[in-house]
């Protein structure tokens, strides 16, 4: 009874700020899981989009400038005696100068994002993703973890609803237009006016089948010959992974780094397969970009782009698959194939990916050891990943019922995946990565 009396009073200190969650309402239920246990919960809003999703006396609105931000933040951590915050993706400008703020008050720092799971799992860190994460990067901690997590259930779970992936986002982001006026020097982090990109997105979504159809018939061929290939899958130009977490500027100088590479490096009879991202909507046109290099470089007749379609399809007779530092990355390595990833993943990890330079990579692929592999999944699922899915009406509820559990129980990042430093950003930083 003293233990639970304990316990009871320690949640009742804790001080729990939110800032902006997905797309979902993830974040205020997790928020009434948080209530109900003890804690007192409160929520700053940015924009409109914010406010639809949570909103209240527990909510406060911030309508000053980006610069204006760090005062105010800093001052509500101060009025309320912040002990934790929750946020989603740790690289958008408001997030990083408040987690610069919570740092500096000692104030516990929760980061969701979507799963390096895929499906039916949500990332759940501590201080940080990515580059930043503070989960180990060395395999004899990684086995460690593997062996204490005991036994994790990998059966997929929570099934995508397009309809909840695409619609939160739409009136999400039409709200921010159409009431722009009340939240007049918000800054989003999206890149590309949300209007224009519905357009050109749903345009491409009306092509979709007539896309996939001509990469069914472009698959056939391949699989068909015999040569070598790699496979190279595209990321959006919005992602963080991009922008933040690596030295490049544009995915351009992404695709330009590999083709050179491969133009001087690879064998002549291998072939390289340049997949687009299923969400992207078309902006940069990489066809014609790819199209354009590989003419350049002399290598056209070695290109393959595909336009739509799955990747794992590719998998079963790649030669390796080359990343910037795509999820993508680790869906390959479980079926064994070798990955390169040109900055340190998370999953970066001695053992699973390619320990030699790019050029070796076309050369001599090194397979990822599969015992590794299994306890890295395991790990990751013990410590950084839960149960949900923001794409899911039941994986939301899961979600959100999982992170409170493991916030609550200062469980996230436990057992023994958390580092005092992040183990990656000393070689991202040396790549010229700018964090």
């Amino acid at each position: 009874m003293l233990g639970e009396d304990k316990a009871f009073q320690e949640t009742a200190d804790r001080q729990v700020l939110f800032l902006q969650g997905p797309l979902s309402p993830l974040y205020r239920l997790l928020g009434r899981q948080l209530k109900q246990a003890g804690c007192r919960v409160y929520r700053i809003n940015l924009c409109a989009g914010d406010w639809l999703h949570w909103n209240g006396s527990d909510a406060r609105s911030f309508k000053g400038k980006p610069q204006d931000w760090p005062a105010y933040v800093s001052g509500v951590m101060d009025e309320l005696g912040i002990t934790d915050l929750v946020l989603h993706a740790d690289q958008r400008i408001y997030h990083k100068m408040a987690i610069a703020e919570a740092n500096a008050r000692g104030v516990r720092v929760f980061v969701t994002e979507l799963g390096l799971l895929r499906s039916g799992w949500m990332t759940l860190e501590r201080e940080g993703l990515a580059t930043l994460s503070r989960f180990p990067a060395d395999p004899a901690a990684v086995r460690g973890i593997s062996r204490s997590a005991g036994e994790v259930d990998f059966t997929p779970m929570y099934p995508k609803s397009t309809a909840l992936e695409i619609i939160p986002d739409v009136i999400y982001n039409l709200t921010n237009v159409f009431l722009k006026p009340l939240y007049p020097s918000y800054q989003r982090h999206t890149l590309y006016p949300p209007i224009l990109e519905y357009l050109r997105g749903g345009w491409r979504l009306f092509r979709e089948g007539a896309r996939n159809r001509k990469v069914e018939v472009q698959l056939d061929e391949l699989l068909l010959q015999d040569q070598p290939y790699f496979i190279f899958p595209l990321q959006l130009e919005g992602d963080f992974q991009l922008r933040a977490h690596s030295p490049y500027k544009s995915f351009s100088e992404v695709i330009d780094t590999i083709l050179v590479s491969f133009a001087e490096h690879a064998p002549k009879a291998a072939w390289l397969v340049l997949k687009s991202h299923p969400l992207d909507a078309g902006f940069e046109n990489w066809p014609i970009v790819v199209r354009k290099l590989a003419q350049e470089y002399r290598i056209s007749d070695r290109i393959i782009f595909l336009d739509g379609g799955r990747l794992d399809h590719l998998f079963s007779k790649t030669s390796g698959l080359v990343t910037l530092n795509s999820t993508a990355g680790l869906e390959a390595m479980q079926c064994g194939v070798p990955v390169k990833t040109l900055v340190p993943a998370h999953y970066d990890i001695a053992g699973m990916t390619h320990s030699g330079d790019l050029a070796t990579f076309w050369k001599r692929p090194e397979k990822p050891d599969e015992s590794l592999v299994r306890d890295y999944l395991k790990a990751i699922a013990a410590t950084v990943q839960v149960r949900g899915s923001i794409h899911n009406s039941e994986g939301i509820d899961a979600a959100a019922q999982n992170m409170a559990k493991r916030i609550l129980e200062f469980s996230v990042n436990e057992p023994g995946g958390f580092c005092d430093q992040p183990p990656r950003l000393a070689k991202a930083r040396a790549l010229g990565v700018p964090l």
